[in-house]
């Protein structure tokens, strides 16, 4: 068999260092920081590090699709599962329907490093089930956009869907 064809041209590789770029401080709520690596509104996919304060608690939320979320550093749990925290090294995968809320104790020392791909939307609620917002790719890349303004600094480099070809944002 021959090697195949190239479909898709590439002069570069699509890459993001996250250790490079720019965060977004206290993006979707405070205490967490954001560097986004892969936001594709017309897919409904979302790639994001995140690190989360000691003491953050997420909305409760549902999740319209799946969840790969790994975390580099620190703890975090759901509320419901508190007898499972998540540290280095855990990966976890979250089925499409799922509903739970995000928390890192407040007992931690450091901020919680996560890095996850999300395909779908967080339909969040607040403590009485009340709706709060819908967070999706096409939302966080407006949050990022608004939050590097606010905050005076680049937006960071985050590789985004362009109708069907894909880019670095902001690379030459």
């Amino acid at each position: 068999m021959a090697l195949p064809t190239a479909i898709t041209h590439q002069d570069k590789l699509l890459t993001i260092n996250t250790n490079r770029e720019t965060w977004i401080k206290n993006v979707l709520v405070p205490g967490v920081d954001a560097c986004p690596v892969f936001l594709d509104a017309q897919n409904g996919i979302w790639g994001l590090r995140v690190k989360f304060a000691p003491g953050v608690v997420l909305p409760t939320h549902f999740h319209t699709g799946t969840v790969h979320l790994y975390t580099l550093s620190g703890c975090w749990c759901y509320v419901e599962f508190p007898d499972q925290p998540q540290t280095a090294g855990c990966y976890l995968y979250e089925p499409g329907g799922s509903v739970h809320q995000f928390m890192t104790p407040a007992t931690n020392t450091e901020p919680t490093d996560t890095f996850m791909i999300v395909f779908g939307a967080n339909i969040n609620f607040d403590q009485d089930g009340n709706f709060i917002n819908i967070m999706d790719a096409g939302w966080i890349e407006q949050m990022v956009h608004l939050g590097a303004q606010a905050q005076g600094i680049t937006v960071p480099n985050y590789i985004r869907n362009l109708g069907g070809a894909y880019a670095v944002r902001g690379a030459a």
